[in-house]
């Protein structure tokens, strides 16, 4: 059957609270210390870019390393072995990336017109005959459920993804926006080839306009994506905000570990100790918190190579540890 709306159920549109609270609370801390020295800002733009391109050109089936990678953007040079399609993917992303930080700075809102050039962009040199423009044929998507609307569909289906993100963007969470507006995007499938590296790349515009750092969907987690989409086509979008949601947590994570100095104590004001502090008050090891932090389950923050919590988030996991029994 061809789906041409998808209908959420409403409860699939949030953030598991532990996550969201969590996200809030390094957003918060990241405004604190902006504006970041440019110093800073050129690392963590290069970092980030290196493995916002090679995950998502991995996740698409492209078999170049991270190392790779590296090389094609910071040299130019082409790698033995490798096609030329694989090389202009890298270039391209880049420039899709450039052009999208430019749209940051930029007052409107993100319209179907913005996405056909990203899509340009994508393709370009790859297949410039539909780098940009809508498919005119049916497609469908190997191992899928969901079989993409037809083509005379597709203008009409865009225009109305346009004029939800307008209507939605004041009224929710901009991790859920972001999710949404990905999985509508790659439901409707609007070109032939580059779908999925269009909607991430949006899908970060939208985050880098409220000041959350890139996000990046990694290759290693390529199946759990692939799962979560395909529940998303099915209307349950809960498990896609949550993967989205963590994707954002762990950019915020790196962006506050390289934009604090090493040698910084943790903030007063929030009573931040050092996990081995925090284990002499609590039935927990020092490891056992470490591993909690890691996974997400302790609010926690990680300055160079060691990690504070607070006494306050060690006993809110422990009663809902006791709760969840």
């Amino acid at each position: 059957m061809i789906i041409t709306s998808i209908r959420y159920r409403h409860e699939a549109l949030m953030l598991e609270t532990r996550l969201l609270n969590r996200i809030t609370q390094k957003k918060a801390q990241l405004d604190m210390l902006r504006p970041l020295s440019p110093s800073i800002l050129t690392r963590l733009n290069e970092t980030l870019t290196l493995e916002w391109i090679y995950n998502s050109n991995a996740i698409e089936g492209s078999t170049l390393t991270l190392q790779e990678t590296r090389l094609i953007l910071e040299t130019g040079l082409t790698i033995g072995g490798k096609s030329l399609r694989e090389h202009f993917e890298v270039t391209n992303h880049r420039e899709a990336i450039a052009y999208v930080e430019n749209l940051v700075g930029e007052e409107g809102q993100i319209t179907p017109y913005h996405v056909r050039l990203i899509h340009a962009l994508v393709l370009k040199g790859i297949d410039d005959e539909n780098a940009g423009r809508y498919r005119e044929t049916p497609v469908r998507i190997a191992g899928a459920t969901h079989t993409p609307p037809e083509p005379w569909e597709i203008s009409r289906l865009i225009d109305e993804w346009g004029a939800w993100l307008i209507a939605t963007q004041e009224r929710d969470n901009s991790v859920n926006i972001a999710a949404e507006a990905h999985h509508r995007l790659v439901n409707i499938h609007p070109f032939v080839d580059g779908n999925g590296r269009t909607a991430r790349l949006i899908m970060n515009l939208l985050l880098i306009k409220d000041g959350y750092p890139p996000s990046v969907i990694e290759r290693v987690n390529r199946q759990q994506y692939y799962r979560v989409l395909a529940q998303a086509d099915e209307g349950n979008l809960r498990p896609l905000v949550n993967f989205v949601g963590r994707a954002v947590e762990r950019s915020l994570t790196l962006t506050l570990e390289a934009a604090t100095p090493r040698s910084a104590p943790p903030p007063t004001d929030e009573q931040w100790i050092p996990l081995s502090e925090a284990a002499q008050d609590s039935p927990y090891t020092k490891d056992y918190l470490s591993l909690l932090a890691r996974k997400g389950r302790l609010e926690a923050l990680k300055r160079g190579r060691n990690w504070y919590t607070t006494r306050k988030a060690v006993e809110k996991y422990r009663r809902e540890v006791k709760e969840s029994e």
